[in-house]
């Protein structure tokens, strides 16, 4: 999908004089979900956009996933509306003028290097000592920006990705407790990108307590070139159970997420605060990450 989307979600709605809680009756989702959707905050699963498609092809007789990559005014042409598309575009940054152009001249030019499957765990914040895992995908939209969705079990967790100077920052929202969520990543290519590792800032306790924890993401896939064919693939990903058991999770891996920190721990040479160094346990998480899936 383009980086816009919800724009052309909200042409769409409009074009049809239809509102979200109608349109969320009609696929069968809540009407939240819809509204994130239409304010940009996440993005459809393959499931649902394949749904959203079809109910609106019964609209629009004829349209197809694959018009949801067109421009805008090409889209609005689609609807009978005429636009004057620079004037929607510029209006719609998800960024304020000063933040897009400090992101614009520091960001990395090879985004399509953080493209594949990806595996994210992490410390449960609802069970301690356990861990947690979400399978996902990263890729470009239309627009080149790199967009990331992870799930597992009904959870999904979406947002945008902007790479700069050998780290990746992320905003994204998840589908149950609707609160952003932030990551600083560092990037270890060895020779490509195979390992991200850094911290998750969210407040998604039940109480909604900040809290930062640990997390890496693992390559496990390269995308195939086909996006219906990767859309199932990581459809199939997602539906993989959260939690796993202590004994999938080699030992190096779990001593890196949950490893201590504090003023007894700086007293014995280790970390003050919870913050994400480039440690020899890098080299050794990525040597584990052939094992077999």
């Amino acid at each position: 999908m383009p980086e816009h989307f919800a724009d052309r979600l909200n042409l769409g709605l409009k074009a049809l004089s239809m509102s979200r809680g109608r349109l969320a009756s009609e696929l069968g989702v809540d009407k939240s979900l819809v509204g994130r959707w239409a304010s940009g905050s996440v993005r459809p699963s393959a499931y649902n956009l394949e749904r959203l498609t079809h109910f609106l092809a019964e609209k629009r007789p004829g349209m197809t996933l694959l018009d949801w990559e067109r421009g805008m005014g090409d889209f609005a042409t689609l609807f009978g509306v005429e636009i004057a598309e620079p004037c929607v575009e510029a209006a719609n940054s998800t960024l304020s003028g000063q933040l897009t152009d400090l992101v614009r001249n520091a960001i990395d030019s090879r985004v399509e290097a953080y493209e594949g499957f990806w595996r994210t765990t992490h410390a449960s914040v609802f069970e301690p000592g356990r861990l947690c895992q979400q399978h996902g995908i990263i890729r470009r939209e239309g627009g080149g920006e790199l967009r990331f969705e992870l799930g597992a079990n009904d959870i999904r967790y979406g947002g945008s990705m902007f790479p700069v100077e050998g780290q990746l920052f992320a905003i994204a929202s998840d589908s149950v407790r609707h609160v952003p969520s932030f990551l600083i990543l560092n990037v270890v290519a060895m020779p490509r990108i195979a390992l991200l590792d850094g911290l998750l800032i969210a407040a998604s306790s039940s109480l909604r307590i900040p809290s930062a924890y640990a997390i890496i993401f693992e390559r496990i896939g390269d995308l195939s070139g086909d996006r219906e064919a990767d859309d199932a693939h990581v459809a199939t990903l997602m539906a993989r159970p959260e939690f796993v058991e202590d004994d999938a999770v080699p030992a190096v891996v779990r001593s890196h997420l949950l490893r201590d920190f504090g003023p007894k721990a700086a007293e014995q040479g280790g970390e003050m605060m919870l913050t994400a160094p480039l440690t020899p346990r890098l080299a050794q998480i990525i040597a584990l990450m052939n094992r077999p899936e």
